[in-house]
This record gives structure tokens, sequence and C-alpha cells, in this order.
């Protein structure tokens, strides 16, 4: 009872004051939840002694890394860092816990070195990667400083699928050598299995004062975790001992956005963690389940609340003397548009992908979202992902100035980078994206977005020369890691009684010779065919109409009087039906010669495809052709991206290319 006393104490004066410690979103610190450390060590060391390897010398360091139900995705865990001077060993000494269940030889952990600084820092290098797993044909280990035909494994997997990834957990000695000044190796075994790397030359110095000769090393689970036991090198933020502590701070993570007004505290926060602080700087991170929380003001009402988290345990997760607080704000709202990842911004690397959608040679796909981000590393943020149209992978490119693939790498040049990349990644959260990908249809394609964050910052970025696509089987989807994308613009009321050019979108610029396509969604409320989206076509320069054209085959202006139109179909009552909840995908072409081209795409509710064209549209001025959208008692809403072409494969591609 003396500890509800305290919570609850807590609770009000967190509520009435607020003056917890403000939660943020975004963390790639090691955990610390292991329940009995001294007796894992003691049983460790028991069931080493019958290995050839003998354990060696090293500093109590007892943590854990990774979430211990092995749903930690690759790069959101990490150890310590561990800094190896030139001319030095490291030993490690660790539990690797692998999932019975695991489905992929890769399920383990990889041991990352690189130069000395943190992720993410001004001078983080990577030397490489190398797994526990060892898989020829895949990549088991990766960088530009490793070289595979170093590695040697008593345990070789042809496939990712192959089974026997349990043979690679129970306590692993992992050792890191720089003795040599002509020489670099790593080991790491089990007892069982034995994976060795070796070079004949030192690793280069990749820090930029030539005096540091120090490198780092840390560890990566993927679904599995570690349970870290000895060092025989201090790590950053010193050993970790398994002495009882009483926590200090608190941060949250993934609390979500907004949550829809009517759901309840429990369900909006199931995702909520925490990054706990203990005496003596380590933490632990903990679930929901663990925490407890009140919204202030209640949940009853749409507006912007502030959640308060309450932990009451210690670091071997008994009742503390003084619980701690966190904080973090949300917005609850009567409306959640779509969107393609966790509201939390928990979605792991490729963790969701949207519908391919096709471009044509040619051609320039419009997309618009507002990007959401957990903000803890610039590349949580979208992705754009080009395929063909059976699902292999040209290349990914991410909103910081990176990508990858075979289009990508050595070819594209990447443009508009921010002079402060802190500042561009805060305002990231909540930035209006439009994102403009153009098959230029000779197998180059370019990639540019304009960003307008939420102060009013603009940035104007994107890619050219990517290259060696398939002009005529190129697609193009969006993903996302730790993020998530809002589909909310909207044209109209959402109530459908906007008057006819109540509301228009922004401008699209179709240049000579090209087509300019976007996707919304339509809605209507129905009674006149009319009443749906209308396209205008204007010389931006003056904003003077060419032609204004309707979704019903109809329309007027100087150059409409010329053009040839025609509907694909007969039943105008279904159709107007469908036209409510209708994904429509509207293509403009300036042909180049004086006239311009419209055609929709119209997938109905009813699942039944229409089509609408306008054709030889003239009196263009082909230097200076733009469009905007309109309605009349309807909205459109540009929303999720849609297949607007068959795609072969069902199947989605992940990659498993290393971000660094």
């Amino acid at each position: 009872m003396k500890h509800l006393n305290k919570i609850a104490s807590v609770f009000c004066v967190a509520a009435m004051a607020l003056t917890a410690l403000t939660g943020c979103e975004g963390s790639d610190m090691f955990s610390v939840n292991s329940p009995d450390w001294i007796s894992e060590k003691i049983d460790s060391i028991n069931a080493a002694k019958g290995n050839e390897n003998a354990l060696p010398e090293g500093e109590e360091d007892v943590y854990t890394v990774g979430a211990t139900d092995y749903s930690s995705g690759f790069w959101t865990a990490f150890s310590k860092y561990y800094v190896i001077p030139e001319g030095k060993t490291w030993n490690a000494v660790f539990n690797l816990n692998i999932n019975p269940s695991a489905p992929n030889t890769f399920k383990n952990f990889a041991l990352i070195l690189a130069s000395d600084d943190d992720r993410g820092g001004a001078n983080y290098k990577e030397y490489g990667a190398i797994r526990f797993d060892n898989q020829p044909s895949g990549n088991s280990e990766w960088g530009d400083y490793i070289d595979r035909s170093g590695v040697v494994s008593t345990l070789t997997f042809d496939t990712d699928t192959d089974e026997g990834v349990q043979k690679l957990g129970g306590t692993v000695v992992l050792t890191v050598d720089r003795s040599d000044p002509n020489a670099f190796s790593v080991k790491i075994t089990n007892g069982t299995v034995t994976k060795t790397y070796k070079q004949s030359t030192p690793l280069p110095n990749l820090n930029p004062d030539a005096s540091d000769t120090n490198i780092r090393a840390f560890l990566v689970p993927e679904g599995s975790y570690i349970n870290f036991l000895q060092s025989n090198l201090e790590p950053i933020g010193g050993f970790t001992s398994a002495e009882d502590k009483q926590p200090l701070s608190m941060e949250l993570h993934s609390v979500p956005k907004k949550v829809l007004v009517g759901t309840s505290l429990e369900d909006a926060m199931a995702n909520v963690s925490a990054t706990i602080t203990f005496e003596t700087g380590i933490t632990k991170e903990v679930p929901a389940a663990e925490l407890g929380f009140v919204a202030v003001p209640n949940m009853d009402q749409v507006g912007v609340k502030t959640l308060v988290a309450i932990y009451n345990k210690t670091f071997k997760n008994e009742n503390c003397s003084t619980p701690i607080a966190g904080q973090a704000q949300f917005n609850v709202v009567d409306k959640m548009f779509n969107c393609l990842g966790a509201t939390d911004n928990s979605t792991p690397f490729f963790g969701v992908l949207s519908d391919p959608v096709k471009v044509a040679p040619h051609e320039t796909q419009v997309m618009q979202f507002t990007n959401y981000t957990n903000g803890g590393n610039n590349w949580e943020n979208f992705l754009v992902v080009m395929v063909n149209g059976d699902g292999t992978e040209y290349g990914v490119t991410r909103a910081d100035c990176f990508g990858w693939g075979t289009a990508y790498e050595g070819k594209a040049t990447p443009f508009g980078a921010p002079e402060n990349w802190a500042t561009w990644l805060a305002d990231m959260d909540g930035a209006k994206v439009t994102l403009y990908t153009t098959n230029n249809g000779d197998g180059t394609v370019d990639i540019k977005y304009d960003i307008v964050a939420a102060n009013g910052h603009k940035y104007h970025m994107g890619y050219t020369g990517i290259s060696g696509v398939d002009a005529n089987d190129f697609f193009v989807k969006l993903s996302l890691e730790k993020a998530h994308l809002e589909f909310d613009t909207v044209i109209g009321n959402e109530d459908n009684t906007s008057a006819f050019l109540g509301a228009l979108s922004k401008v699209f610029d179709v240049p000579a010779g090209k087509t300019v396509s976007t996707q919304f969604v339509n809605y209507t409320a129905g009674g006149s065919n009319w009443f749906n989206f209308v396209a205008v076509l204007v010389n931006k320069a003056n904003d003077k109409e060419y032609a204004v054209v309707r979704a019903d085959n109809y329309g007027w202006g100087t150059g409409y009087d010329a053009c040839t139109h025609a509907c694909s179909w007969e039943d105008w009552g279904a159709w107007l039906a469908a036209m409510d909840g209708a994904k429509v995908q509207l293509s403009v072409t300036n042909v180049g010669n004086g006239t311009a081209n419209i055609k929709a795409t119209m997938i109905g509710n009813n699942g039944v495809t229409y089509t609408q064209t306008y054709n030889g549209i003239n009196n263009i001025d082909a230097n200076d052709l733009a469009f905007k959208l309109t309605m009349e008692k309807a909205h459109l809403v540009f929303d999720l991206p849609f297949a607007n072409s068959s795609f072969v494969s069902a199947r989605k591609h992940y990659s498993r290319a290393h971000r660094r």
C-alpha cells in the first residue's frame, strides 16, 4: 500500500504540474532487462567449461541488447560502444538467445566495425559488418573494408532459409584482434560453431584526426537478443554491474501523434515504450505493460493532450523508493486519414510498402503526403522504392540524400542537402511532401521532392542520374523507417458541400513532351453527374484557362472545342454511384505541338474501371502548361498510392541492404 500511495501522488503531481521530463521518440540505446544476471553468468561459465575455447578474463558488463520477445528488427537495438585502440584486442562474452521459431539464418547478430564516432555523427564511417552466420551466397558480411574471402566457418548455410540457426545460440566469445600491426582478425565462437575473419593488412584509419587510431565495435541483433556478460575493454559509459539501482529519469518512445476520439488510453498507448535511466547512468527499455498512463485533460474531447507515464521499479524489478514520470503530447482527433506505417512511428525499415504505381516513359508521377518521423536519425523518414513489374528492385532512395541498388550506386547524384541536418530532421516531423518521380524514357529516372515544414521552412531535394532501368517496365512505391506517412491533402469540404471552384489544388507543371499524373480518391454528394472532380488546364504565367474538363465527358474553354472526348461507360447511374470513393489517376500530356491530352482512369467503389479521355485540346503554349484540380459538391483526397497497372507478382521484395 505504501508504494501505491507513492504512485498515486506522482500521478497527481505530474498531471497537475506537468514538470516531469519531456518524452521524446527515437532511441538507439542498449536495454538492460535481464532478471538475474549473477546466476546467469554462473550458468554461462559452467556451460562453457566443456568448450575448447576457455572464457577470457574480463570485467562484469551485464545488460541486454534487443527485445526479449525476439521482436527486434535489424538496426533497432544496439550494444554499447567498445573502443579498440591500435595494438589491442577486445574480448567479449555474452549469451546469444536465438528464437526457437527463427525462420532465417540471419536471425542472430552482427558485429559492426566503425570509426571513432557515434552512429550518425559527422565523422562516423563503417568498415563493415560481420554476422555470426556464414552464407557465402548471401550478405552475412558487408562493407567496403571487409574481404569476404577471409571468412572461414565450421557451419555454412546455402540459403537464408536453411535450418540450423539455433546452433548459433548459447555463450559466445567474441574476439576482435588488432594486436598484430600487419593484420586484423575477428573470431566468434560458442564452442559449437566457430567463425573467423582474417586479413593480412590492418584496418585503415577512417578518423579525420590521424592521431586517433581507435576503432569502435558494437553489436546489433536481429530477431534475437543478447545478454551481455563481460568485456576486457571498458565501454563508453562504463561497465554495468549487477547491483540494484533506483530509477532517475524516463524517455518515452512510440507515442502516437494522433488518436481517434473514442479510443481508450490503454489501447492508444499499447505500443509505447520507455528508456529508463537508473543510478550510474545505465538504462533499461520497458514496454507499456510496465508503465502507468494518464491523459491530461481526458480523452473525451478532441484536442491536444499531455500523456503522463509513471514507472515504479528498480533496475532489478523491485518496487522503487521514488517513482518517476515522463510526459509527451498527442492529439485526439475526430478523423484519421489513411496512413502508411504505424502512427507511433514504430514501423521498422521496409515494414510496410504501398502499392506499386507504374510510371510510363516520359511520365512524372506526383504523390503528396505528410511525413512524420521518430526523429532519431536522418533516415527515419520516407523511402522511394523503384522496381520492375516482377517486383525486382532497381534501387531505393531515402529522404536524406542516400540510396542504394543497381540503378543508384555509382550513378545517381543527390541534390538539395540542407546546411544543417539536425534542423532538417526536426522539420521533417509533420512536413508536407510533394514527391515527383520522372521516367525520362531513356533508362534514366529523376526523383525530386518539395518539403514544406510546419514552421514554414522549405527544402527542394532529390536525385538525378538514376539509370539502368527498363523504361517500359518501371514502377515506384513508398516505404519508410520509424516514420509514418499520412495522406491528408483534401480539396473541398468533406461533407461534399463545396461549390464549383470552391477549392483548388496546387498547380502541377507539365513540360513539353511530358505527361504528369497524380492520384486521388473522389467523393461525391451524388445527385448530378458533374458533382465530381474537375481538371483545369491553365497558363501558369497569367492563370489563363486553356480548358476545363469534368469527370462526366463534358468541358469548355478556348482549347476545348477542338478536342475529341469519350467515356467508356453507358450506364450513367451505375457510374455516378461508383464515383463515391472512386480511385482516380489523372494524367495530363503536353504533346509539345500546342495540344494537350487528358486521361482519367477511375476505379469505382464497385471494382469497375472507367476511363474518360480528352484528346487534342488546342491553343496551348507548349512552354507554359499546368493543371489544377477542383470539384463541385465533392471532395478529393490525395490518398495512398494504388496500382494503376497490372503488377505481375504479388510478393513484396524486402531489401537486406545495410543502412549507414
